[in-house]
């Protein structure tokens, strides 16, 4: 997990990885994380039967028995409970693989981005962290980063290119969330110096 050696190396030095949690119980996000002894957990609705209500709450006691204050998304497809995006308004980051707001919302994921810049005939792509809210996509920007669209890439070029981009921007981004250094007003991102 690109994070968890960021947070090693010191590039993150103001958050730890206390928790993994993943929807998908053969993640490897999960393997990853209990083969470098961090608490790893699978949590979803299916796991629950459906109940939503159980789901949350489990959810949200996962979150609170390690003290979490800050959520880092990572591959993580699914809609986080309602329950979790308000209890950490403001604290949960994720980063989309494009330029939002363009390509984003919740059939905008993995290669289905690439494939719509490319069909649109983007000369640029990029990546965004965002603050998550309770919609797709739409929470306020905190950090962009361009990169060329080639006349030859696939989809598959392309994605590799932006996941650069990704792991250049979203280790900055969790450090200065991490670091208070980011705030929100009237629904836009200031950055303290």
């Amino acid at each position: 997990m690109h994070i968890h050696r960021e947070i090693i190396s010191g590039t993150i030095s103001h958050a730890e990885l206390a928790l993994v949690v993943s929807n998908n119980s053969g993640a490897g996000a999960l393997e990853y994380a209990r083969a470098n002894g961090l608490r790893a957990e699978h949590l979803s609705a299916v796991r629950y039967g459906g109940d939503q209500d159980t789901f949350e709450r489990e959810f949200l006691n996962a979150l609170r028995s390690e003290n979490i204050d800050l959520i880092v998304l990572a591959g993580y497809l699914k809609k986080l409970p309602d329950a979790v995006v308000n209890s950490f308004e403001g604290r949960i980051l994720n980063v989309h693989p494009a330029l939002l707001p363009s390509f984003g919302g919740s059939s905008m994921y993995g290669l289905r981005v690439h494939e719509a810049v490319l069909a649109r005939g983007c000369k640029v792509s990029g990546a965004t962290v965002h603050f998550v809210t309770q919609e797709y996509d739409v929470g306020p920007i905190i950090m962009q980063r361009c990169c060329p669209v080639k006349d030859d890439d696939t989809p598959q070029t392309l994605q590799k290119r932006v996941q650069t981009v990704e792991h250049e921007i979203y280790p900055k981004a969790i450090e200065l969330v991490a670091a208070d250094k980011v705030t929100i007003q009237n629904g836009r991102v200031f950055i303290a110096s």
